[in-house]
């Protein structure tokens, strides 16, 4: 009987065929695996925007839709269409926005937030968008009228919790020995509300918003506390290609007459 044998090249051809067919088999499979995860690849990357809705007019409540409203929101919009993003909003108390941000519960603060040198110590921030000072909001019937800070000793002021205008009080208060009893809440809401209530006699709130209450509650403005603050919008210190992003969307867009028509919108005039 004939044995046949394979000579040295025969089976060297035969392991080229076989290596051949298992890098093919390799390929096609991650071919397929990427197939797979197409649709979700060319969707569009969603922002995840942290606001809280209780800051007229850049932030609140729709009563008739119940949807967040306000110039943030259509700033943040108009900004992530232009990036090819999608927006999530996302509803929280101010104070928590930061650390919602660094654990990665967000990828932006949109809610009129200050920028200062405390909070750039965590995260970074965009160019200004707005400018702002602080006021003294009172109830209308009140012949309390306090213009400034020194006015404001000895009575009990509300601020929303986290907030420059709480800072600002704090600051006065360790700088002067002077006592103002300071009430702070999640909302400035809640703090005009009890404003009307009478359980506080006067609400320090950033100037735009106290102007957006005295329309629409039964509170005055009766002071200016000039602190010229700026806001901006906040991501993650290492999100610098979103940083980027933003600021050269920002950049063209404040000179656009879309963002006139937001402020027309919502402030008029």
């Amino acid at each position: 009987m004939n044995v046949l044998t394979l000579s040295d090249g025969d089976l060297m051809t035969k392991r080229a065929v076989i290596i051949t067919v298992l890098a093919l088999i390799v390929i096609i499979g991650i071919a397929i695996y990427a197939w797979s995860l197409y649709p979700q690849q060319v969707g569009k990357r969603v922002l995840r925007v942290g606001t809280s809705p209780d800051f007229p007019p850049f932030e609140y409540i729709d009563e008739k839709t119940g949807e967040v409203i306000g110039i943030d929101i259509d700033l943040i919009k108009a900004l992530a269409k232009k990036l090819g993003c999608e927006v999530q909003i996302v509803q929280m108390d101010f104070d928590g926005l930061i650390p919602a941000l660094l654990n990665k519960q967000i990828d932006v603060i949109a809610s009129g937030m200050t920028i200062t040198e405390e909070r750039a110590q965590k995260v970074a921030f965009t160019i200004p968008y707005w400018r702002a000072d602080q006021a003294i909001l009172v109830r209308k019937d009140s012949p309390f009228a306090p213009k400034n800070l020194d006015d404001l000793v000895g009575k009990t002021v509300a601020v929303q919790s986290g907030t420059t205008a709480q800072f600002l009080l704090e600051d006065y208060i360790n700088k002067t020995g002077n006592k103002i009893n300071i009430k702070a809440y999640s909302s400035y809401v809640l703090a005009v509300q009890d404003l009307e209530n009478g359980n506080v006699d006067a609400v320090l709130v950033d100037s735009p918003v106290a102007s957006m209450f005295e329309k629409a509650r039964n509170v005055k403005i009766t002071g200016i506390v000039v602190t010229n603050e700026s806001y901006g919008l906040a991501v993650r210190k290492e999100d610098r290609e979103l940083l980027d992003k933003l600021n050269n969307a920002l950049k063209e867009f404040l000179n656009s007459t879309e963002w006139q028509a937001i402020l027309q919108k919502y402030l008029g005039g």
